[in-house]
């Protein structure tokens, strides 16, 4: 390569990262002042670094074919802050291709086309609805990310409110509340928090990034009364898993205080198990219990779905290759489970999964056609789940590839299917992905009606996120996602 063309690159990432410099207060302002979300090809832009926003424009090329720099996107951006839009979800990345398509020429008059439902839809006096007060009853693994994904979407319009966490006291509380605001500062797999959090010892809060978040001692739910606290009509997210049936979650409802309650695992009886995306219309008004089944189950329902959609799944097996988690034990040790007595970060642990079935709740057309098993290796997050299918018609890799691609970014499960083909990702490379589940392209194998797919998942984030999907629909947190999906 010569000097000239080496400076010449130079030159233009340093233009570009100029121009996403400009692009990032715009969006911050479309966020907070018009509750509107941008997103490219399903990536959020908000609250994003310049490099963040440089790649996720690059990513562009792998899912579509075509090149898209912000020197496309910002002036869309800018023409967006100048139409008085009401709330939405924007993909600014999929505007920009249609643009580009279009030979280009005056944004402002395209987007007032492309976002016809929204132009001049501001409501200046804010009255897009009530905020909701959320509690989260637990606060481990799924309870701390709930927490930084709460947080993160608070204002915009999002509307829910992270108010208390609720944990067991234990001794002294300064030095506890110490303890439980540095695990949300600081995660070995998901790196530090991003923004600020304080203490008040006396008054027993903590606030993070401006949320202050009461944290509450109890040891059972009756013992709690939330109005106490000013916090009215909430909905309970428990993250505990004692307690997975109506009976048991039904003790958050007799507190003050309290109208929902939400599982983080899956419930058992007659509790609708929801995997967003997925059969979350089945959710009722009058529904006070509801489960958002398991990480498992969200990873691969929202595949299962498009492929019995669009080919059919006569049988199946699913085996979940899946990273170990906090009720195993670190060296050997009694355990009541089989096999899970045995050091996780040591061993492979053949166990069992209930996902399998638990995919008939969500899809009741397969019922009874999947089995299901699970192996726990030495890896603390990040899963795979292996699907072995008989389809109903015959197809080959390249065909179900592609299907899955264009499922991933043009229709209504782009936030439940993610993609990605690439021959070198490994299970780290999907730390933090926020889709319930990830097709690993390379890997498919397909040979007439025989398939095996494997999904890659984040069984914490990817999982936490879609619970806060489910907080966000019974909350009546609705978005137009636009522009519309094709499929």
């Amino acid at each position: 390569m010569s000097q000239q063309p080496l400076e010449t690159v130079f030159q233009e990432w340093h233009d570009n990262q100029a121009l996403a410099e400009q692009m990032i207060p715009l969006i911050g302002s479309l966020y907070r002042h018009n509750n509107v979300v941008t997103t490219l090809y399903g990536r959020s832009l908000f609250n994003r670094s310049v490099i963040r926003i440089l790649k996720d424009h690059r990513f562009v090329r792998k899912v579509e074919g075509t090149e898209l720099s912000v020197q496309d996107t910002l002036p869309l951006v800018q023409a967006m802050t100048e139409l008085n839009l009401g709330p939405a979800h924007v993909d600014v990345g999929k505007l920009g291709v249609a643009f580009k398509k279009r030979g280009g020429g005056d944004a402002k008059a395209f987007l007032r086309e492309e976002l016809a439902e929204i132009v001049d839809a501001h409501d200046a006096d804010g009255n897009n609805g009530q905020p909701k007060d959320v509690v989260l009853y637990g606060f481990g693994r799924i309870g701390r990310l709930l927490a930084r994904v709460l947080v993160e979407k608070a204002g915009g319009g999002n509307l829910l409110r992270l108010r208390a966490i609720v944990v067991r006291g234990r001794g002294d509380i300064a030095k506890d509340l110490e303890k439980r605001a540095s695990l949300l500062r600081r995660d070995s797999v998901h790196g530090p928090f991003d923004g600020t959090i304080s203490v008040d010892y006396e008054a027993r809060t903590i606030t993070a990034n401006g949320n202050m978040i009461q944290v509450i001692y109890a040891d059972k739910p009756s013992d709690i009364d939330y109005t106490a606290y000013g916090i009215d009509n909430a909905v309970v997210v428990d993250n505990t898993g004692i307690w997975r049936d109506e009976a048991g979650l039904g003790q958050h409802l007799e507190c003050k205080g309290v109208s929902k309650a939400l599982l983080t695992a899956p419930g058992k009886g007659d509790i609708k198990n929801i995997v967003f995306g997925i059969n979350h219309g089945d959710i009722a008004e009058d529904d006070t219990i509801l489960s958002a089944a398991s990480c498992t189950t969200n990873a691969i329902v929202p595949v299962l779905k498009v492929l019995n959609d669009e080919y059919g799944i006569e049988t199946g097996h699913v085996e979940t290759v899946h990273a170990y988690t906090n009720d195993q034990n670190l060296i050997d040790n009694y355990h009541k489970g089989d096999r899970r007595g045995r050091s996780a970060p040591l061993n492979m642990v053949l166990t069992e999964t209930g996902a399998a079935k638990a995919v008939a709740k969500a899809l009741p057309e397969l019922s009874g056609k999947l089995t299901g098993n699970a192996i726990r290796v030495p890896i603390p997050n990040v899963s795979m789940a292996i699907l072995n299918l008989t389809l109903g018609r015959e197809t080959d890799a390249v065909s179900l590839n592609d299907y899955l691609r264009r499922m991933s970014i043009d229709s209504s499960y782009q936030k439940q299917i993610d993609y990605v083909d690439s021959p070198e990702v490994v299970s780290s490379d999907f730390v933090g992905n926020r889709h319930a589940g990830i097709v690993d392209a390379k890997a498919t194998i397909a040979n007439g009606k025989q398939a095996v797919l494997y999904v890659w998942y984040d069984n914490e984030f990817g999982y936490s996120c879609q619970v806060v999907r489910i907080l966000q629909h019974i909350s009546n947190v609705r978005f137009l996602k636009l522009p519309r999906a094709q499929a």
